[in-house]
């Protein structure tokens, strides 16, 4: 079993699906998971308690606007501070629209920019001194199964989803001397609450399609997301860095 014991994982998006099957992977190999999400949300506490109750890992929740990028780089440092240094950072969250891109509104655009790719980039950097200083680090970010082309009206989501794969790249060659290994994982379509939320009275159409493209003909559930993200972060996969891991099914 994957141990993460005296590791500290600062994950955003905690809340969602994919961050709450994740947070659950990372308490139970015993890491000290920092949940990071929206402030209004009100089960940040709740989940922490739970992790904490499961697995007896040290959990704590962070309310935390991922727009606001000058606090969240003074929130991570802080973070960094308190733990002795952060470990393992999953850049998790993401803003997701569906429309056609002429209907977009400049704001809405920038802010889809900011929370899933300026964000990442913000608190990378906000992590690295403490990664560098230990001569070791994970770094994962989320792009997406959406940078095939394959996918109408998201123009924004996928157009910051290829700014976290540029990231990845360069982050990788810049930080590999110092032993921080950073990748992205690219999704494919995962059974989820923000799939419903985007989808709603289509969902049962959207479902079909899915199925038709993927070569596998079963829902990607987030456990399986959990899975590889615990890979990544763990030892078994140190000679692996700068990479973009596709867990789609099959397109």
């Amino acid at each position: 079993m994957t141990s993460l014991a005296n590791k500290a994982a600062l994950l955003t998006g905690a809340l969602g699906s994919l961050g709450q099957a994740q947070a659950h992977a990372l308490a139970k190999a015993g890491a000290t998971v920092i949940l990071w999400d929206r402030p209004e949300r009100p089960d940040g506490e709740k989940l922490a308690q739970s992790l904490a109750e499961s697995y007896g890992a040290p959990t704590r929740y962070v309310g935390v606007d991922l727009n606001a990028l000058s606090k969240i780089d003074a929130a991570a440092r802080a973070l960094a501070e308190d733990h002795g240094g952060i470990d393992i950072l999953i850049n998790n969250a993401a803003l997701i629209i569906n429309r056609p891109f002429e209907a977009f509104s400049l704001e809405e655009y920038e802010d889809q920019i900011r929370v899933n790719s300026s964000a990442a980039f913000t608190l990378a950097r906000a992590v690295a001194p403490s990664m560098k200083r230990k001569g070791y680090g994970k770094i994962i970010n989320f792009c997406s199964i959406t940078l095939n082309g394959r996918w109408d009206g998201y123009v924004p989501y996928v157009t910051s989803k290829g700014a976290m794969l540029g990231l990845t790249k360069t982050l990788a060659r810049e930080l590999g001397p110092h032993g921080v290994r950073v990748n992205a994982v690219s999704p494919g379509a995962v059974v989820s609450e923000a799939e419903a939320r985007v989808f709603g009275d289509r969902l049962k159409q959207y479902n079909d399609w899915i199925l038709e493209n993927q070569c596998l003909k079963e829902r990607i559930q987030p456990s399986a997301i959990a899975d590889l993200i615990l890979f990544l972060v763990s030892s078994a996969s140190d000679m692996i860095t700068g990479q973009n891991i596709a867990i789609d099914g099959g397109w």
